[in-house]
């Protein structure tokens, strides 16, 4: 009985198993190919995502700047010019970014240290800065 299934049919010149088996390779390939656009599909959404957070930030950033400095123009304009009462709360505002950016370069050397010597950071009081 199972002898004559084999023999008839359309895959009975003499390979049994050659229908299933490339049926089985089509759906293989047809899901690879399937994950591999989803995964294209997914990777491009984050980059629009990303690049649209990112004119987001700029353009809230802008409006920050330009609203900071008492100018009720464009944005461009608060880029470009300030009036002269903006200028100490600007020197003041680089002064607290210069020190927060030293503060990040101390943690990152404590932590590069650390890393490389195996030592224990060394506490920002302690080290004679401040």
């Amino acid at each position: 009985m199972s002898t004559s299934r084999r023999s008839s049919g359309p895959d009975a010149g003499g390979n049994p198993g050659y229908g299933r088996s490339s049926l089985v390779l089509s759906a293989f390939a047809g899901a690879a190919l399937g994950a591999a656009g989803l995964g294209w599909w997914l990777l491009n959404e984050a980059d629009r995502r990303r690049q649209r957070l990112r004119q987001e930030r700029l353009l809230r950033l802008s409006r920050l700047q330009g609203a900071g400095a008492g100018d009720s123009g464009s944005a461009e304009e608060g880029l470009t010019s300030r009036p002269a009462h903006g200028s100490a709360s600007e020197a003041q505002l680089h002064d607290k970014v210069q020190q927060l950016n030293q503060a990040i370069e101390d943690v990152r050397r404590q932590l590069e240290s650390l890393t490389t010597n195996g030592k224990r950071p060394m506490n920002r009081a302690s080290n004679g800065e401040g």
